[in-house]
């Protein structure tokens, strides 16, 4: 599953990409976000997620420009707990340091509480954690399992 949201000018300013081989979804943020968009998009990878059976995502934010803190009141109160409840377990977020989106993003990572949260500087590095996560989930579940 593939989608893109495209702006009143016609540009796509988020990709969305179900990864069924990491158990994921990946969403690519571009350009500058209104407040619609973000909350228009932040929505549909959650259907994408809950559609995909998938418990992570993977958000690559290093081609935003401005910062979403005009969204992230909005985030943390409605958003997160949606998302939880739609599956979300883990949350990668990438980000473009030294820039006005990762102190956003620090913000988030500080005050959620619905799922557990990371931000990263590269892709490399957010991969690697969710599937660390992965990995230490189904072993938590296969102890609780043969418990």
């Amino acid at each position: 599953m593939r989608s893109e949201l495209v702006n009143a000018f016609g540009h796509v300013y988020l990709q969305i990409l179900a990864d069924p081989d990491n158990h994921w979804i990946q969403a690519t943020w571009q350009g500058y976000s209104t407040p619609e968009a973000v909350r228009t998009g932040m929505e549909a990878y959650t259907e994408a997620l809950e559609e995909a059976n998938c418990h992570a995502m993977l958000i690559d934010t290093r081609d935003m420009v401005g910062s979403w803190s005009h969204s992230l009141e909005w985030t943390l109160e409605e958003w997160a707990p949606k998302a939880a409840q739609a599956g979300l377990q883990f949350y990668a977020l990438v980000v473009k340091p030294e820039t006005f989106a990762e102190a956003t993003a620090d913000a988030f990572y500080a005050s959620v509480t619905s799922f557990e949260a990371e931000v990263f500087a590269d892709l490399a590095t957010a991969r690697a954690w969710l599937r660390q996560r992965r990995l230490h989930q189904k072993q938590r579940d296969s102890y609780q399992f043969s418990i």
